[in-house]
């Protein structure tokens, strides 16, 4: 690889780093603002959301550019494409961590209401899908990657189970509706957070191995068997 592509390479994946950092960090404040009910902290992640569309922005165009100075191939193209859709994903957790501080912000001027479902756990799992799955970019292991995929079923599951929780709830005492939906919302903002991880991880797949996985499980399958195999 000529030594010129190699830096831009290299500073390709630090940027993409850094973005990723920044996200985890909003989506954690966004969560800890609806757990605590601390508009302070929600209006923070909601105003701070230009940093990270600046940043997706420079990220795309960075690699734009590398694109046409350098025309890479193989491997090396694999990596550029993958960090142009996994800067589009982290940018969408982003928004989705302002979504999440919006329905705070809301919750923090309610009388608080016990949550009547797991939603603390919900958090829990979907950001440690986005940790694995920028884990697995970091240290390119294909097998943490994989690992981000069987938590999503166990994601959409607790959202099915916080629909029906608020359901009975606003049967139970109509005058928690408002705040019970504002809290279903934060689950299925939270359930896309675990999607955009899932798709990370399947950029990562493709980066490693060079195969698309995405809407193929039988190719998941065979390659979480092969690996297994080693």
């Amino acid at each position: 690889m000529p030594k010129h592509l190699e830096r831009e390479l290299e500073k390709l994946k630090k940027r993409i780093l850094s973005l990723g950092a920044k996200v985890e960090e909003r989506l954690r404040m966004a969560i800890k603002a609806i757990e605590t009910r601390d508009g302070n902290l929600a209006n923070q992640v909601i105003k701070a959301d230009h940093e990270i569309d600046e940043m997706e922005v420079d990220i795309e165009e960075e690699c734009l550019k590398v694109l046409t100075l350098h025309q890479p191939v193989a491997i090396d193209l694999r990596f550029i494409v993958s960090v142009i859709k996994i800067n589009s994903d982290l940018e969408r957790i982003g928004d989705l961590a302002v979504n999440i501080a919006e329905r705070a912000a809301f919750l923090a001027t309610q009388r608080k209401l016990d949550f009547l479902f797991d939603f603390p756990g919900m958090a829990e799992k979907a950001q440690s899908m986005v940790k694995k799955s920028l884990d697995a970019l970091v240290n390119l292991d294909s097998r943490l990657a994989w690992e981000v995929f069987a938590s999503d079923d166990e994601v959409d599951a607790m959202n099915r189970d916080m629909f029906i929780q608020v359901q009975n709830g606003i049967q139970k005492n109509i005058n928690w509706m408002e705040c019970l939906i504002h809290l279903l919302s934060a689950s299925r903002y939270l359930e896309r957070v675990a999607d955009s991880a899932t798709n990370i991880a399947e950029d990562v797949v493709y980066m490693i191995e060079g195969e698309i996985v995405r809407h193929r499980p039988e190719t998941f399958q065979a390659l979480v068997g092969k690996d297994s195999e080693k």
